[in-house]
């Protein structure tokens, strides 16, 4: 059964790419009124505005977003450094609001702009004993901080903002094609409606008396 249909499914030459352009209305069809062709025309001029536009515009945001994310990563990594933190205390505690609570230790690092000893509270680790060392980020001041910006979040904010932009670029084009197929599908609405119209009055003439 299966073989079969798909050998008919081969002569009969209606093949994917075929079913595709008649769904897009590609294909010359006689039975095809004006309102078909009017709306294939506005289809394939907004597909080609989309693709004149999108890419540009895409690729400009993404360009833009890109050097703002390398001018962030150069400006990051040149204020802030790398330093060891020795531990010279253990126990503390600290809470952040009234849920969350972890350990602390009391740590002296140097401060990157004119070496001295600075002190402070950071977040504990496993097995955290007083003597023992580990790399922390600081600030010019010596201040703790987050590590800089990586370049893969440079990449993935690029992407997005293409993407947000090729998105913006297109809501209104498809917007402007929901539009002119919903006039179309009532225009045809109406043509139906006469149609039938027309046949209900012949049918009335043709009757016997």
């Amino acid at each position: 059964m299966r073989r079969s249909g798909r050998r008919s499914g081969r002569r009969s030459g209606v093949g994917p790419l075929r079913r595709l352009r008649r769904r897009l209305g590609l294909e010359r069809n006689e039975l095809r009124r004006r309102v078909d062709r009017v709306q294939r025309a506005i289809a394939l001029a907004l597909l080609a505005l989309l693709l004149a536009t999108a890419p540009p515009v895409a690729a400009w945001c993404g360009g833009l977003a890109y050097d703002a994310g390398l001018r962030a990563e150069r400006r990051e990594h040149a204020q802030r450094q790398q330093v060891w933190a020795t531990v010279v205390a253990t126990g503390g505690i600290a809470s952040s609001g009234d849920r969350y609570v972890h350990e602390t230790v009391q740590a002296a690092w140097p401060r990157p702009a004119d070496g001295r000893t600075r002190t402070g509270t950071l977040p504990s680790w496993k097995g955290a004993a007083i003597g023992d060392r580990k790399r922390i980020w600081v600030d010019r001041e010596g201040k703790p901080t987050v590590r800089p910006r990586p370049h893969s979040r440079t990449v993935t904010d690029a992407v997005y903002a293409g993407a947000a932009a090729a998105l913006g670029v297109g809501a209104p084009v498809l917007l402007a094609y929901v539009v002119v197929r919903r006039r179309c599908d009532r225009y045809r609405d109406r043509m139906w409606d006469a149609a039938w119209a027309r046949m209900d009055a012949d049918a009335g003439r043709n009757r016997p008396s």
